[in-house]
């Protein structure tokens, strides 16, 4: 739902991570609503919009966002995959380790 306040650049923006949810299986009102957040959140950032809550201004930005939490990127697994992988196995005493301590048990 492309705004009229947003730029040439912000449009493009918008259609290109619309078009990426699509390809990644999202469906069509699903891939607009992450396209329009993200480009607002951007849009708020950068100083562009009238109003940003505080979150749009502490957080880091969306671009890097995903990728450091793609669960590819240097933070790996979550806990919960570790968890259900650690359970799979059959690891007694997973309900009380943490996430270092799932993933050290994991590897043997």
């Amino acid at each position: 739902m492309p705004q009229a306040a947003w730029s040439n650049k912000r449009e493009r923006q918008y259609q290109h991570i619309k078009s990426s949810a699509l390809k990644r299986g999202s469906g069509e009102e699903r891939a607009e609503e992450i396209a329009a957040r993200t480009v607002n959140k951007e849009r708020a950032q950068h100083g562009e919009s009238k109003e940003a809550s505080k979150l749009s201004m502490q957080d880091m930005s969306p671009s890097r966002r995903g990728g450091l939490r793609s669960h590819k990127g240097s933070g790996g697994r979550t806990y919960r995959q570790l968890y259900a992988e650690a359970a799979r196995a059959g690891i007694k005493g997973r309900s009380g380790m943490n996430k270092a301590e799932l993933e050290k048990v994991l590897v043997r």
